[in-house]
């Protein structure tokens, strides 16, 4: 199919231009994907990556099952998780959750059963034993959304869903990987491993200022290696 090996830096730019050529007077809606991917001539999939660039520069706006619009999107409608997750740096991501899991956590500790103490501990357990950051991400993730999901709030788990959909970012996975790696990674698992089997047992004594507490000294020891010493090492460069 031609076009389809454009790259998405040049799809990008021929977006730009199309836009601007078309002259779209702001909030209009785009053509389908289908329709612009022929006329920017890429993959639907490369076309994708450029919306998702000119969302961010606020360009154009989303709205999944109603289409694409041009311009910033309007202060009623909701900026989309996806993007939100695109933008948000490893501090800002490790900030929201010191803000909002020690009080998941500490909701935990008064509703979590024998069985969700049971596969808490094999979370904590798999992330002690983690050999590379990739089992550690793992392990850390499904620990995490395992007690949002023992507080029975669906907002709180949407919550950390959100969160957790930064993981998948590139920025993410190459700044925990580099923490892991100064570490000295089997390390850093191991300690926190431990603190999150802190978490458990508090949350097993149904302690919830405990496991709040746990949760926060946790969260904080993950944002000091991966913030702080990153940030030393740039200042060092």
């Amino acid at each position: 199919m031609p076009g389809t090996r454009l790259t998405a830096e040049a799809a990008t730019r021929r977006l730009r231009a199309y836009l601007r050529q078309q002259a779209h007077r702001p909030q209009d809606r785009l053509e389908p994907e289908r329709v612009l991917a022929a006329r920017i001539g890429c993959s639907r999939e490369t076309l994708r990556g450029a919306l998702a660039v000119l969302e961010r520069e606020g360009l154009i706006w989303r709205h999944v099952g109603q289409g694409t619009f041009v311009g910033p999107r309007p202060a009623h409608e909701p900026i989309r998780p996806s993007v939100l997750a695109e933008m948000a740096s490893p501090a800002d991501v490790l900030d929201a959750r010191l803000l909002i899991e020690p009080p998941i956590a500490g909701g935990a500790a008064l509703q979590a059963s024998a069985d969700d103490v049971a596969l808490l501990r094999g979370y904590a357990l798999k992330s002690s034993a983690a050999p590379d950051w990739q089992a550690y991400e793992q392990a850390d993730d499904a620990f995490h959304k395992a007690i949002a999901r023992m507080t029975g709030n669906p907002l709180l788990i949407a919550f950390l869903d959100v969160l957790s959909s930064v993981r998948g970012r590139a920025r993410w996975q190459r700044q925990h990987d580099l923490a892991f790696r100064r570490a000295r990674k089997k390390e850093y698992a191991a300690r926190q491993g431990r603190m999150h089997m802190a978490i458990v047992e508090a949350i097993a004594a149904r302690d919830p200022a405990a496991a709040q507490q746990a949760m926060f000294d946790h969260l904080s020891a993950v944002r000091a290696i991966m913030v702080h010493e990153t940030a030393d090492r740039d200042e060092r460069a």
